[in-house]
């Protein structure tokens, strides 16, 4: 069986396979070595995960991916004083319910590599044209501050853990027209925004020994196929 790649996390993972989304540039990627797995569910915080768990991934019996995404945060981040404050987990909260799910995981496949990546960075004016339930205040329901703060912690809580992180939040920003080109609505991912997911989920997966150059094909190569008696190249 081809090894898989699990992507978890909310909304951003549930449109990574939207047309350019990363998702899919990994899948494309890693299209003849691994299947990549998606698990994206809108609007999910960690709170909510660490309940879920168990539904999400298969029993302990079924063979182990070789890689778990976890990307959270964005909705954790939410102010606890706007109109999207039930999704809100405080700081704190955030870094265990982080912990739990790399425990979880490494708990049911121990070769698995578990590789966070922070939330994006925050257009607040951008956000204000998009609110998805009704907003009497008129201020955005996330900041780029506040969810800087999150990112942060993602990345304390992937250094104690040992375990590779992508510090998305950090990497957008130094694109000075990231709001325009990374983000579609001030929050999700535009064309940019998902080719720099890609490009830096690759970097970080080839630290760790998961590439191309290393990953076996499914089955002989086109070119490998000798066309003189090719049912003895399935044959070997």
């Amino acid at each position: 069986m081809r090894p898989k790649i699990y992507l978890f996390g909310d909304s951003i993972t549930e449109e990574s396979f939207s047309n350019g989304g990363w998702g899919a540039s990994l899948a494309n990627h890693f299209s003849r070595t691994a299947d990549i797995v998606v698990r994206g569910y809108s609007g999910y915080n960690t709170r909510w995960a660490v309940k879920v768990l168990d539904k999400v991934f298969p029993a302990m019996d079924e063979a182990a991916p070789m890689v778990v995404t976890v990307f959270f945060g964005a909705n954790d981040a939410c102010l606890d004083d706007r109109y999207a404050a039930f999704q809100h987990v405080p700081l704190d909260e955030y870094k265990q319910n982080l912990r739990f799910i790399f425990s979880f995981l490494k708990k049911r496949w121990e070769t698995a590599v578990i590789l966070f990546i922070t939330p994006p960075p925050i257009d607040e004016a951008e956000r204000l044209l998009h609110p998805y339930i009704e907003n009497p205040s008129g201020l955005p329901e996330r900041t780029n501050k506040a969810t800087g703060a999150y990112a942060k912690a993602c990345v304390e809580v992937a250094r104690e853990c040992a375990t590779p992180v992508v510090d998305l939040w950090t990497k957008m920003q130094e694109f000075s027209d990231w709001k325009r080109s990374c983000l579609s609505d001030g929050l999700h991912l535009a064309q940019g925004g998902n080719k720099i997911v890609f490009e830096e989920v690759l970097k970080k997966l080839e630290e760790v020994g998961v590439s191309l150059k290393e990953l076996p094909v499914d089955l002989p190569l086109f070119s490998d196929i000798n066309p003189k008696e090719p049912l003895k190249t399935f044959n070997n």
